[in-house]
């Protein structure tokens, strides 16, 4: 069963940034992303830290997998 991997809040944006979002914000340590796709504007919010817990990390693939294909999401979030 695959396991999720151990990313950090920079690799998070680079992996959304691939998919078409930008930073728009920053509050603290959390950046807002967003993209517009048919006039639908999709938000994400990232925390910037070395290390995202798992359960977060779990969270942020649910969201950001209501925006992008679950399977184009899935080889940068979990081991093979």
């Amino acid at each position: 069963m695959p396991k999720l991997k151990v990313l950090s809040g920079k690799d998070l944006i680079d992996i959304f940034s691939s998919f078409g979002f930008h930073v728009v914000d920053q509050t603290g340590s959390h950046v807002k992303m967003r993209r517009y796709n048919d006039g639908d504007k999709q938000t994400l919010t990232i925390p910037l830290h070395k290390e995202i817990d798992r359960g977060l990390l779990k969270a942020i693939f649910t969201q950001g997998s209501m925006y992008t294909k679950d399977q184009n999401l899935h080889k940068y979030f979990y081991t093979e």
